[in-house]
């Protein structure tokens, strides 16, 4: 029989509530007392552990952000020379590049390199709702769909034109997009085609190597950013369709890149 112990006698005594007035044992409280000190410290340590993986979070984010594009694997434009990274900070992947040159007095002047950048989870969702199984071929229709669809893309242009100004740049896009409305509508819209470089001053010079990028956001937004600093945001569902028809419609700037962007999507399949 075991023996009790003073100890046991303690720990007994601890575990009975007693009325102040009566002086009679109500409850056990030793063992409820236990149960939310265990209860405590448990929910201490998850607080703990979620305060210090918000922390860890909050670090890395910074590292992340302040990862440069030259720690990403790029691709080259063989005929420039210069190089685009395969994915952007937002997830867009590169599927084409290509170069955009300008005929001048019977010579072709090499004016920027370009990239062509997508979400591709949004572009392989779009085409398997549209078509369904993947097709044997490239077809218009499938460019078409890309070109009309509100998916997020993004063209980056890369100056490679010694000289080349704001004013030489929204000239060419007035007259590129003037011909994109021109076939998507039978029509013309010289208000609308001038508001991609919005308020860019023409007097900027876009020595080599400069960048715009301009993309398509959700909700049929075109945005223009010239060395980083955002010139225009038009909403305009036709003003990104003829954007996009520029790089991928029935005359590209590059027959090459637009066959390079096609296979890609081929390749979502």
């Amino acid at each position: 029989m075991p023996t009790t112990t003073v100890n046991d006698v303690a720990e007994k005594t601890e575990m009975l509530e007693i009325d102040p007035n009566s002086s009679v044992a109500l409850k056990s409280t030793t063992k409820d007392t236990g149960n939310k000190q265990e209860t405590e410290r448990l929910e201490g340590e998850n607080e703990n552990k979620s305060v210090g993986a918000q922390e860890k979070k909050e670090q890395e984010e910074p590292i992340k952000e302040a990862m440069k594009e030259e720690d990403v694997p790029v691709e080259v434009e063989a005929k420039t020379g210069v190089s685009f990274p395969v994915m952007l900070a937002d997830g867009k992947r590169l599927n084409a590049i290509g170069l955009r040159k300008k005929s001048m007095i019977g010579v072709g002047i090499k004016i920027y390199a370009f990239g062509i950048y997508a979400d591709n989870e949004k572009l392989k969702d779009l085409l398997k709702t549209k078509i369904g199984k993947a097709p044997s071929k490239l077809t218009r229709e499938m460019y078409q769909m890309v070109i009309d669809s509100n998916v997020g893309m993004m063209v980056r242009l890369v100056i490679v034109f010694s000289g080349l100004t704001t004013s030489m740049v929204r000239k060419s896009f007035d007259e590129g997009l003037g011909a994109s409305i021109k076939k998507l509508t039978g029509g013309k819209n010289e208000e609308l085609t001038k508001r991609i470089m919005g308020e860019a001053s023409d007097d900027i010079k876009l020595t080599p190597g400069s960048v715009i990028e301009i993309s398509r956001l959700p909700g049929y937004t075109l945005q223009t950013k010239v060395k980083d600093e955002v010139v225009s945001t038009v909403d305009s569902e036709l003003l990104c369709r003829a954007f996009m028809y520029m790089y991928l419609g029935e005359d590209p700037f590059d027959k090459e890149a637009k066959e390079k962007f096609g296979t890609s999507l081929l390749s979502l399949f």
